[in-house]
């Protein structure tokens, strides 16, 4: 069973990170859950969610003990670093997160500047998408493709199959960057 936390400001697109996550292992044939949690003003406040998927029954969607931690900015590493298992690992958006961190010795530490990355492929919005396929490289239980074809069904069943070019060259920008 893995558990991944995704935090950041509202607006920043980690709930759709953890919905890609959730859906790849789904569309894979895994069992799996998407819990958000989001303030009350959307844009600007904070919002995270939490997606664990395995093989086996998930009794508890809610959050425990991540393996990873995708933080989008300061607060959300500062609130959430501390709740990651022993040995695990935290991703940052380095756009925003700079300087040195206090990082347990224990944990691996990614630095991903998504943003700078979505505006050099021209896909200004592409940042989260980029966040959730090095999240996936990192955890290494799906494959680029396993990454790319799921994601890319789970918007076309939203009805958005016409960003499908721009979200795999993200998806396939954030896999190659870590």
């Amino acid at each position: 069973m893995r558990e991944i936390l995704y935090a950041g400001f509202g607006g920043q697109g980690v709930l759709t990170s953890g919905l890609v996550m959730s859906q790849v292992a789904v569309f894979k044939g895994q069992k799996a859950t998407w819990m958000p949690s989001y303030g009350s003003a959307m844009r600007g406040g904070t919002a995270n969610c939490t997606v664990k998927y395995g093989n086996d029954t998930i009794y508890n969607p809610g959050q425990e003990e991540p393996d990873l931690l995708l933080a989008m900015n300061g607060p959300s590493y500062q609130a959430f670093a501390g709740m990651v298992k022993l040995g695990g690992i935290i991703v940052i958006n380095s756009d925003i997160i700079s300087g040195e961190l206090d990082v347990r010795e224990d944990i691996t530490l990614h630095r991903v500047a998504c943003s700078t990355l979505a505006n050099e492929i021209d896909q200004p919005r592409g940042a989260n998408i980029i966040m959730a396929a090095a999240v996936i490289k990192l955890l290494n239980d799906f494959s680029l493709e396993d990454g790319i074809h799921g994601m890319n069904d789970m918007f076309e069943k939203k009805g958005k199959q016409k960003f499908e070019a721009g979200n795999t060259k993200s998806f396939e920008c954030g896999y190659n960057a870590v």
